[in-house]
């Protein structure tokens, strides 16, 4: 899948998705929110519908041609992520997407609920997710690491709401480090 996509299920996390998307444009990378239903509207877990960009059956799936800098993003939230996890053709694309070197990055239980469907490629990588999720992680030999962004080769890991822009940020060093202080900057982040 090519591209820089966050996919939105119904019950997804606001923080997780929007924080995302706008540390990323802020960083001058070229986002787009995803729906995963044939409809564009998609509601989050505290009520806020969204209006997304593109809808999964008008996204080109295929894996040919992509790259690390091509970067699924799945945010958390509940029943999102579950929604995100039960959506076979989306996690279809997702394993051939990192198979064919292309980046995943979730957030809060999507580590555990949709990443954790790669399986053995996740054997030796460092990760993080919200409390609870990490068994999914650790059953495939992923090592679980409490800090609020993992970035482990091709997979980037973010730890809750509360650290949606240290998850963001992390997308950003691997897409565009240059613009990461410039970001930080311009969104009055001393440090984090």
């Amino acid at each position: 899948m090519k591209g820089v996509n966050i996919f939105l299920a119904d019950g997804f996390e606001d923080v997780e998705a929007l924080a995302t998307n706008d540390v990323l444009r802020r960083g001058g990378i070229d986002v787009r929110l995803v729906s995963i239903y044939d409809e564009p509207l998609v509601e989050s877990s505290h009520g806020i519908t969204v209006n997304a960009d593109y809808m999964l059956e008008n996204v080109n799936l295929g894996a040919a041609g992509t790259t690390s800098a091509d970067v699924m993003i799945f945010p958390g939230g509940m029943p999102g992520t579950r929604n995100l996890a039960a959506c076979e053709p989306l996690m279809d694309a997702m394993k051939a997407h990192y198979a064919a070197g292309g980046t995943v990055a979730a957030i809060c239980a999507a580590p555990g609920l949709v990443v954790g469907q790669l399986g053995e490629a996740l054997k030796g990588k460092d990760v993080t997710c919200f409390d609870g999720f990490e068994s999914y992680l650790e059953t495939e030999g992923a090592r679980f690491v409490p800090k609020p962004a993992v970035r482990s080769d091709r997979i980037i890991t973010g730890r809750s709401a509360g650290h949606a822009i240290s998850f963001a940020l992390e997308i950003l060093g691997l897409l565009a480090p240059e613009k990461v202080e410039d970001v930080k900057h311009a969104m009055y982040l001393k440090t984090i």
